[in-house]
């Protein structure tokens, strides 16, 4: 048999994700800020591309106008979902998108909607919110004294404290000391390495501990405690023997502790009180992350007999096509390289306002059907929750799932309840023990807490109680369920609050 080269032609089809569905596709899963950070890019790259201003509305005609009960319907117009827009691969036309902007007119049913001076624009930035009528809100972070880190905090008091060689080890030490406060290293190891005798890293180590705030430096929980109640001069034998013994504190063990520490009930409830006054993480007084607020995607305001649902435009700036700039540039002298880069700008430009836009419709139809899904728990809380699963919305609005699971992922929605994460409404069902609708996860999980803040704390109720209590209500759920249900909210069992009731009432 003659081996020889040869050439076949064969035709197949396949499924390719350009880099516009791949863009559009990680849209979906962005919130308002992370969009607001890629425009910025975007706007940076492509020269046709400008970030205005969001546009004015007058907020006191829309006031002043009555609610039209069809508007507050949660109907949307008919268009293409994301779905469509992407599998169609309309990102690479060059004809604007057909939205008028400039004739918006949106209900004054958020924050961002009130009436600002006419020398402000709407929407330029979350300090609508609060900075009333002033050219510019109060900047209260300007107040605040400059962030310092711990670390440096410690150097600067070692520095006026120690020198030469002395420097140099409580720089080592002051190195491998936690954000907490506490110190991570071996001592031995310490005086090895420096090749210095260990009993003159034991003595930096005292100067260390002795610096502000007081307890940093410990090697333990007892050891940091006990730094602060000296320093309040309140660390006696029998505040030692408590120190000592933290873990019988915790387990709530009166009894033992009032023998060790050889004293009455009274002077123990003012040591455990003593001891709740104390830092156990003296460290994050300083150079600690600040935390920062969420900020909403979606608002929701009931008007009238509907609801108004809305796209926080106070993070989203107004994205234009400056077609002007365009018909300048093409019309001078450009060799072939120069006019494709120009023509992709063009196409890339379109398709980015196009996909913003069709995300924006995305983010109110899945808002919208959520919303309906769930109106009793707007209407009436928690309690109200109902069991959903991105597969009914998704049927409901008639699209993928995966869709609608990006478009909930990182995006909050503002209510008049507060602010809501939109995968916190999608929640598994408990089955109803009167063979009636099954109930969520969330709205059980309320009716317990509930049951335990109002206890009688010299009845504190197991947990097989609460499942008496709950199949009262019509709750059909196991006790190993409910024991689940009361750790995931960081609620202690029975025992644990009975000593801890215990410890209220003697301190009290």
């Amino acid at each position: 048999m003659a081996l020889a080269p040869r050439l076949d032609l064969r035709q197949s089809q396949s499924l390719v994700m350009t880099p516009q569905l791949q863009q559009a596709i990680r849209l979906l899963a962005l919130s308002n800020l992370e969009i607001e950070a890629y425009i910025a890019e975007e706007v940076e790259k492509n020269p046709l591309l400008e970030a205005g201003e969001a546009a004015a509305v007058d907020s006191a005609d829309a006031a002043a106008a009555p609610p039209d009960p069809s508007e507050n319907r949660l109907e949307l117009p008919d268009s293409a979902g994301t779905d469509v827009l992407m599998e169609g691969g309309h990102g690479d036309t060059d004809n604007p998108l057909d939205v008028d902007y400039a004739s918006g007119s949106y209900g004054n049913d958020s924050a961002e909607d009130r009436p600002t001076p006419p020398d402000r624009p709407l929407g330029s930035g979350l300090g609508d919110y609060g900075s009333g009528y002033s050219e510019e809100g109060t900047d209260f972070d300007s107040f605040s004294a400059p962030d310092i880190s711990l670390h440096e905090h410690l150097l600067r008091q070692a520095g006026s404290a120690l020198s030469g060689h002395h420097m140099v080890i409580a720089t080592q030490l002051i190195g491998q000391i936690d954000e907490a406060g506490y110190l991570e290293g071996n001592l031995l190891e310490t005086a090895y390495r420096l090749n210095v005798p260990l009993n003159e890293v034991e003595e930096v180590l005292g100067v260390i501990q002795t610096f502000d705030p007081t307890g940093v430096g410990a090697r333990g929980l007892s050891e940091c405690i006990a730094l602060q109640a000296k320093e309040a001069d309140r660390y006696d034998p029998a505040m030692a023997r408590l120190i000592d013994n933290l873990e019988l504190v915790g387990r709530g063990a009166l009894p033992q502790l009032r023998r060790m520490c050889g004293v009455d009930d009274e002077d123990l409830a003012d040591m455990i009180r003593e001891l709740r006054s104390y830092d156990p993480k003296p460290g994050l007084q300083y150079g600690s992350d600040v935390s920062q607020s969420v900020v909403p995607d979606v608002f929701v305001v009931e008007r009238g007999d509907g609801w108004g649902i809305e796209i926080n435009n106070a993070t989203l700036p107004r994205l234009l096509v400056n077609r002007s700039y365009y018909v300048e540039l093409a019309g001078g002298q450009h060799d072939r390289n120069s006019k494709a880069w120009l023509a992709d700008c063009l196409a890339s430009a379109n398709w980015l306002v196009k996909a913003l836009d069709q995300r924006q419709r995305t983010i109110i139809k899945v808002a919208s059907e959520i919303v309906k899904q769930q109106e009793d728990f707007f209407r009436h809380g928690v309690a109200y929750l109902k069991p959903l699963t991105l597969r009914m919305v998704a049927e409901a609005i008639e699209m993928h799932e995966s869709t609608v699971s990006r478009v909930t992922s990182n995006k909050y929605l503002s209510c008049a309840r507060g602010l809501y994460e939109l995968k916190y409404f999608f929640t598994s069902g408990i089955q109803s023990s009167d063979g009636g609708e099954a109930v969520s996860a969330e709205a059980v999980k309320s009716h317990i807490k509930a049951l335990i803040m109002a206890e009688d704390p010299k009845k504190i109720l197991s947990d097989d109680t609460l499942v008496d209590l709950l199949r009262d209500k019509g709750f059909d759920i196991a006790r190993r369920t409910v024991a689940k249900y009361r750790e995931a909210m960081g609620i202690g069992s029975s025992v644990q609050r009975r000593r801890q009731k215990a410890l209220e009432n003697r301190a009290a």
